[in-house]
């Protein structure tokens, strides 16, 4: 996550371009006649020495040579040039290049692998190679082959494709569609997804960023990055390869399900990003929300002259997954006051052929003031009965008239037919005007779907339950001594005492190595009056329904030596080269009314761990209704993975069926996620069925493949997960100078309520110094800025009274982009000071900067605070006036070396 020099690939000072020639193909002559042509107005150099000039541009003959500095340099040079240039440009002052050579080959070796080096000794950021280049519109910077340059505008491209980015600037431009910037990626050897989310979610000339993704390096960077940027301004993903295989046999169910697409479609969706499924659409997205912003909910209201339109609007909306909206009965009341008798009383409101300016303004007044609906579709069809430059004008009326004071209610536009000076009209208001009834209706859903997004990262999850207690030595235990076997497989009863370990019901089973040891194994259970099954015992069998390896409801001594006789004959008979062990016994979950569930962990090779839920069964690959996520989990977002499935509607009650214990599934896919975190070796789960009535959860099969770690990650953290988990390393007790003990541990997206009553317990003063300004009232999303936390970018540490669970004083820590600065905030309770609480936080917070190889922390303190100010002197910082405001104090430290 770097914007280290990214304003000097899209603002730059000066450009030289190396490797022009005055053939006319030339790639670098190319680039030189667009960047002259686009009108940039610093210094472009050229280099070539074998040339004098180049299209009545002098050439030098190296880029020392040049009268200036270049601040970016335009590499189109054959390969085994590249890295040499490369170092040159930076021993020039150089900040940045763009290379636009391709075929450098990959691996160690290899031309790409010389210019890595040299980006990383000498400091100089790459964009490529093997791009399309860059294009900055404000800038007046063409430095790209593309055919055309892009009008000026505020959505920002980043595109893997330059292909794809050349062919979406020649769909815009006929269109009016312009762009803050174009860059093209290519093979992303330094410049990244991630640093150009950082860099364009804080870029004033950037309302909404796009994104072609073909596939993402590194997935924890990448998803950081992307949650940033999804908080500041919409982000609108188009991505190939939808129907991809996985590369790898999976050995469960679970992993089967995880296909690629459907892993990058869940990592999508837990950043934020509004994922859309073609070219044409990314663009109607991010017009769409940047224009209207977001809606509360799904429910539309369709408003019409004609009802036909109207109706299939209705469907396609029900299609997308949208609501129909009610009307209420004051709305039903007014429309039946002011339009003749005829009109549909429902939606979608039908106003009849006839309908003029005014009544379309009193039908879209009433809809707006009704809270049944959540936006409105404005629908003209051409008749000689209705002007459609009148109702234009008596919409945007309507809509101008509206108070400005909050968020004002969407409102959306289809005009039939060829009307220019109506579209104009209502364009220039503000209000999106669509061809058709399908294309508004997507436009809707894009604004329902990207609030729903935004919505999910700024809740609060319900707590855990008290009961909610890992045996992680117990789990530890069961793992290392398959691990130190070389088993790959969890056996049966290993399998049992890990899930237990999680407090995951599961059904009793035994291991029998032949008929007779499975007799013994069941008269224990027939003792108790349960009922058994007898399962083949083989790893080298995943599916036991492929020898009909299975034997139910037996409840007698004979019918289980009869069962695992015939089981282990005919497994032998099928698959004679596979490893069989012998049968389980398992006692009988007899449960009628219960749903057969399936819950599992797979293992994807960008985003690491991944949970999955659906329903279960033998049928499970061909009903395939399933739903992604990626962990760390908690219940509110357990609970939003099981209502994405169809799975979902059989745990409500239907019938003489009561509502199994949706929460207690939910439980049960936090708890394997948590696993997940606190075993990296687990490489596949899958608890096929697990069973979910009224009366709870239990797992009747389940399978577990383990693999040795390899660290995939660079830093800290667990090495396979892409969300950076709770950092429970960073637990632990402290005392305080008055004797008293606190426990001192991470923040958690739970902690809103904690967070409220502490901020309660501070004065109003101490709260000034803490935030510059008197804040008496914390809203809910301020509060959740503080406690939803990407750790992989922040950390904040709460000081917690052991007794009473009350929070006691917080500090945290706000990486930068470069992963260089953090900048750190601290209160104290305001009864609490003088215990010596402050200075503790502030040691662990230096402690922790160091343990992510941070290089300062600096913070803002107000000159008045000088409590604050007297701690960071003893702590080692520096002490400056803030340049931009004399009040403000810059209180920095180099965190290397010091003594925390």
């Amino acid at each position: 996550m770097s914007t280290y020099a990214l304003q000097s690939v899209f603002h730059p000072a000066s450009v030289a371009v190396v490797g022009a020639s005055p053939r006319a193909r030339s790639l670098g002559r190319l680039v030189l006649q667009q960047l002259r042509a686009g009108g940039f107005g610093g210094p472009i150099g050229l280099v070539n020495p074998r040339y004098a000039s180049i299209d009545g541009v002098e050439a030098s003959p190296s880029l020392a040579a040049l009268p200036f500095v270049p601040e970016l340099v335009v590499i189109a040079v054959p390969p085994a040039d590249v890295a040499g240039i490369a170092d040159a440009a930076a021993s020039a002052g150089a900040k940045a290049a763009i290379v636009l050579t391709r075929d450098m080959g990959e691996g160690v070796g290899s031309h790409n692998a010389a210019l890595a080096e040299v980006a990383r000794a000498r400091g100089l950021r790459i964009v490529g190679p093997n791009c399309l280049g860059v294009i900055a519109p404000h800038a007046k910077l063409f430095a790209s082959f593309a055919a055309h340059a892009p009008i000026p505008g505020d959505l920002a491209l980043i595109s893997q494709s330059g292909a794809v980015a050349a062919g979406m600037i020649e769909w815009s431009r006929p269109r009016g569609i312009g762009f803050s910037a174009v860059a093209s990626l290519g093979d992303a050897l330094d410049v990244d997804f991630a640093d150009l989310l950082d860099y364009f979610a804080t870029d004033r000339h950037t309302r909404a960023i796009l994104l072609y993704v073909e596939r993402v390096r590194d997935a924890r960077k990448f998803l950081s990055a992307a949650r940033a940027a999804a908080r500041a301004k919409p982000v609108v993903v188009v991505k190939p390869g939808r129907h991809a295989r996985r590369d790898t046999a999976a050995i469960t169910h679970a992993a089967a399900l995880a296909a690629p697409d459907a892993v990058y479609d869940a990592a999508f969706r837990r950043a934020g990003l509004l994922r859309v499924h073609a070219l044409d659409e990314l663009f109607a997205a991010a017009e769409t929300l940047s224009h209207l912003g977001g809606v509360p909910g799904n429910r539309l209201a369709v408003m019409t002259n004609g009802i036909g339109v109207g109706m299939l609007a209705l469907d396609r909306l029900v299609d997308l997954g949208g609501t129909r909206a009610s009307l209420s009965e004051a709305t039903i009341g007014t429309l039946d006051g002011a339009f003749p008798r005829g009109w549909s009383r429902r939606n979608a409101v039908d106003m009849l052929g006839d309908a003029d300016g005014s009544r379309y303004a009193t039908a879209l007044e009433a809809l707006l003031d009704d809270r049944e609906n959540d936006a409105v579709l404005v629908m003209q069809v051409p008749t000689v009965l209705s002007d459609p430059d009148e109702v234009a004008d008596a919409v945007v009326r309507t809509v101008q008239a509206r108070p400005r004071t909050g968020a004002r209610k969407p409102v959306l536009a289809v005009w039939h037919g060829d009307q220019p000076d109506a579209r104009k009209t209502l364009g220039d208001a503000g209000i999106p005007v669509y061809d058709s009834e399908a294309d508004a209706v997507r436009g809707f859903m894009y604004l329902a779907r990207h609030h729903e997004a935004q919505r999910a990262l700024m809740e609060t999850p319900p707590s855990l339950p008290d009961d909610f207690v890992v045996d992680l030595p117990a789990a530890r235990a069961v793992v290392d001594a398959a691990l130190a076997s070389e088993r790959r497989l969890l056996n049966p009863v290993a399998t049992a005492r890990l899930l237990g370990a999680y407090g995951i019901p599961v059904a009793e089973v035994s291991r029998a190595r032949d008929a007779d040891a499975a007799v013994a194994a069941a008269e224990v259970l027939f003792a108790r009056g349960v009922a058994v099954a007898v399962k083949i015992d083989a790893a080298d069998i995943p599916h036991k329904s492929d020898v009909d390896g299975v034997r139910l409801n037996l409840t007698t001594s004979q019918a289980v030596h009869q069962a695992a006789e015939d089981i282990l004959q005919r497994a032998r008979t099928l698959q004679p080269a596979a490893q069989i062990d012998g049968v389980t016994v398992h006692a009988m979950a007899v449960r009628p009314k219960a749903r057969e569930l399936i819950a599992g962990i797979a293992d994807d090779p960008t985003f690491g761990p991944v949970v999955v839920f659906g329903r279960g069964g033998t049928a499970v690959d061909v009903i395939d209704d399933k739903a992604l996520m990626l962990p760390p989990l908690d219940l509110r977002l357990a609970h939003e993975l099981i209502g994405r499935t169809r799975a979902s509607r059989i745990l409500k009650a239907y019938r003489d069926v009561p509502a199994a214990d949706e929460r207690a599934v939910a439980l049960v896919l936090v708890k394997l996620a948590q696993m997940a975190a606190d075993i990296p070796e687990l490489l596949e789960l899958d608890i096929n069925p697990l069973l979910a009535d009224r009366d709870g959860v239990i797992a009747v099969d389940a399978r577990i493949a383990l693999a040795p770690v390899k660290r995939l990650h660079k830093g800290r953290g667990h090495p396979r997960f892409a969300i950076f988990p709770y950092p429970v390393e960073w637990e632990r007790t402290i005392t305080l100078s008055n004797g008293n003990t606190a426990f001192v541990r991470p923040v958690r997206p739970e902690d809103e309520a904690m967070f409220r009553r502490f901020f309660e317990q501070v004065s109003t003063e101490d709260l000034r110094l803490r935030f510059f300004s008197a804040v008496r009232h914390f809203s809910h999303e301020f509060i959740a800025r503080l406690t939803q936390l990407d750790y992989a970018r922040s950390i904040a540490l709460a000081a917690i009274d052991p007794d009473t669970g009350e929070m006691l004083g917080a500090v945290r820590l706000l990486a930068d982009a470069n992963y260089d600065t953090g900048e750190y905030g601290i209160m104290v309770r305001s009864d609490l000071k003088g215990a010596g609480l402050g200075w503790r936080l502030m040691r662990i917070m230096i402690e922790y900067a160091r343990w992510q190889g941070l290089r300062v922390v600096e913070g803002q303190v107000l000159r008045e605070n000088t409590t604050m100010l007297a701690m960071c002197r003893q702590l080692g910082f520096s002490i400056t006036t803030d340049p931009d405001d004399a009040t403000v104090a810059i209180v920095r430290l180099p965190v290397e070396g010091t003594d925390a």
